[in-house]
C-alpha cells in the first residue's frame, strides 16, 4: 500500500498572489493530515516564490506525520534544513524561469554538490533522496541516498498520447524495480490529473506519491478535505 504525501506549495502560491496571510499553508497541512495524508511536502525555493521560511518553521512544529522538504543542493538550503530538521530532504534542480520543477536532478553533472549535501543532511539526521530522471541507478546507490525519487511531469503529464503512455508506465515500473534491487526505496512525483493516478498506483515498486497540483486544483472546486480523501482512496486502495 503506497503512502501519500501532499504538496501544499500552491496554497502558498495563492497567498503570495495578494501578499497577505491567506490561505495559510500551515492550516492546509493540518486539513490534509486529518483527511488521511501520510506526509506533507513543501519546496522552499531560493527565490521564495511560494513557501516562506516562516511556513517551514511552523510546519516543523505542527505537523503530526512527516515533513518532506524539497530543496536545491546549495549551502543556504542545506543550512536551513540542518536547522529545521525535516524528516526527509529531497534534492531537486531549480531554474528561475520555470513555473514548477521540471525533470530530475542530474547527479553525475552535479556530483560534488549532491554528495556534499547528502552527507551533511544524513549526518544531521534527515533521510535524503534525489529527484533523478537522467541518472543511472548505480550512481544513486553510490551516493548512499535512501530513496530514489522519480519526477514524471515531462514523461506523463504534458500532452502525452494515451497509446504512448502505457509504454512509459512500463519503463517507469522497470526503473523502480531496478532501484529496489539496488536497495533504494521508491518515491514518485506524478503531477498528473486526478483520474490518471488509478493506473499509476498499480505501477510496481512505488512506496510513496508526492502530489500537489492535481489535489489543490480539485480542492478549489470541492474543498481540500474532499480532494485529499479522494486521492488517498486512489493511491491506497486502487
Amino acid at each position: 500500500m503506497a503512502r501519500l504525501g501532499v504538496n501544499i506549495d500552491h496554497v502558498a502560491t495563492i497567498r503570495q498572489a495578494r501578499g497577505g496571510a491567506e490561505p495559510d499553508p500551515v492550516a492546509a497541512a493540518a486539513i490534509a493530515e486529518l483527511a488521511g495524508a501520510d506526509g506533507i511536502t513543501i519546496h522552499l525555493r531560493e527565490d521564495r516564490r511560494h513557501i516562506q521560511d516562516r511556513d517551514l518553521r511552523l510546519l516543523r512544529q505542527t505537523i503530526k506525520t512527516r515533513l518532506n522538504l524539497e530543496m536545491a543542493a546549495t549551502d543556504e538550503m542545506v543550512s536551513i534544513a540542518l536547522s529545521v530538521k525535516p524528516d526527509m530532504c529531497t534534492l531537486v534542480p531549480e531554474k528561475r524561469q520555470e513555473l514548477t520543477t521540471e525533470g530530475g536532478l542530474d547527479v553525475r553533472l552535479h556530483l560534488d554538490a549532491v554528495k556534499g549535501a547528502v552527507q551533511k543532511l544524513q549526518d544531521g539526521g534527515s533521510s535524503s533522496a534525489s529527484s533523478s530522471t537522467r541518472t543511472p541507478i548505480r550512481s544513486s546507490r553510490q551516493q548512499e541516498r535512501r530513496r530514489l525519487h522519480r519526477d514524471t511531469y515531462r514523461r506523463f503529464c504534458r500532452g502525452v498520447r494515451l497509446e504512448s503512455r502505457a509504454g512509459r508506465v512500463e519503463k517507469d515500473r522497470k526503473c523502480h524495480q531496478a532501484g529496489r534491487k539496488a536497495g533504494l526505496g521508491g518515491q514518485r512525483r506524478p503531477r498528473a490529473q486526478l483520474q490518471q493516478h488509478q493506473e499509476d498506483c498499480r505501477t510496481w515498486g512505488i512506496e510513496e506519491y508526492n502530489i500537489g497540483h492535481s489535489i489543490i486544483s480539485k480542492a478549489v472546486l470541492v474543498g481540500l478535505d474532499r480532494a485529499v480523501r479522494d486521492m488517498v482512496d486512489l493511491v491506497k486502495y486502487s
